[in-house]
């Protein structure tokens, strides 16, 4: 979900976060896509993030999630976007 417009969208596993949110005219600045370079660093407000980047140490991921490479371990995540 996105937390500014309530938008809701499904991710289906052969898509990323940020291909679906691409899709559905939503801007968000990539660079790598493959969770390297940390450029799509985005907050989550609610939900588990599935985390697949290597750049987030645990801290951040509490709080940061690389739209680019991550799934929603939950049902919904809500991204500060």
């Amino acid at each position: 979900m996105v937390a500014s417009t309530g938008l809701v969208l499904p991710v289906p596993r052969d898509l990323s976060i940020v291909e679906v949110l691409r899709d559905a005219g939503v801007k968000v600045n990539t660079s790598c896509e493959a969770g390297l370079c940390g450029t799509c660093r985005t907050r989550y407000l609610e939900g588990a993030p599935e985390h697949n980047d290597f750049v987030l140490d645990d801290e951040e991921r509490e709080t940061y999630v690389m739209i680019c490479c991550a799934r929603a371990s939950s049902e919904v995540l809500v991204l500060d976007l």
